[in-house]
């Protein structure tokens, strides 16, 4: 069977690859990234709340986040959700279809939340009634690949049938990234089939890759089963 390659930052990276181990699959692959915290200041005036796009928001947040603790939580997820939850945090809310659908629950209530997110985050278009303030606490930086991850992918990794690895992308960022490094090592992209977490993530790796394809859940769970059955397609 193919290899399936996960890039995505620790802990993240450790995190996938014990889900897929207890899903009787191996992921192989490298961090191409490394989540650094940005220094941020609290906003003036009270909140009613914090929403919260990923786990490394709470990771990176700082004292200042720390001081927020005990107030309610609206989460992109259930990885961010129990961050929160071990953060003091009171969950109020957990999606699992993008922090868009968390807003949009929460139309017709009278909430002032603070969004603390990435360098590089998704635009967002609070309900009537909801005050949002956003401040970045973290950035990403990618790296390039090594030269083991180049071997890997290229030409001499063929399995048969002309395709190499299963690429799990779990953010627009790490897909355009990989894109970018594919091109820079000149990999060819149809030898590469490419798992994403949601259609967003996989479009923003462009074209030629020998499949592409998003679970219904954007879960890790479900992402990872999606990869294993393009390893068999």
């Amino acid at each position: 069977m193919m290899q399936i390659i996960c890039i995505r930052p620790e802990p993240g990276f450790t995190a996938t690859q014990r889900q897929a181990h207890g899903m009787g699959m191996i992921v192989g692959g490298e961090p191409l990234f490394l989540i650094l915290p940005v220094h941020w200041a609290m906003p003036r005036g009270s909140f009613d709340g914090v929403l919260l796009g990923s786990a490394n928001a709470v990771r990176h947040g700082g004292p200042s986040l720390r001081q927020m603790a005990g107030l309610d939580a609206y989460c992109v997820g259930r990885t961010t959700a129990a961050e929160a939850a071990r953060a003091g945090f009171a969950v109020a809310a957990t999606g699992q279809g993008g922090l868009q659908a968390v807003l949009d629950r929460l139309a017709g209530k009278r909430l002032r939340l603070l969004r603390l997110c990435g360098a590089d985050h998704v635009p967002l278009e609070p309900p009537p009634g909801i005050e949002l303030v956003e401040r970045v606490c973290y950035e990403s930086r990618a790296l390039p690949m090594s030269a083991d991850l180049v071997r890997q992918l290229g030409p001499g990794a063929d399995c048969g049938a002309g395709v190499v690895a299963v690429v799990l992308l779990h953010s627009a960022v790490a897909s355009r990234h990989f894109a970018q490094q594919c091109d820079a090592h000149a990999l060819d992209r149809s030898a590469l089939r490419l798992a994403a977490l949601g259609p967003r993530i996989a479009a923003a790796g462009g074209d030629g890759w020998g499949a592409v394809g998003w679970p219904a859940v954007p879960q890790d769970a479900a992402l990872l089963a999606l990869a294993k059955d393009m390893c068999q397609g």
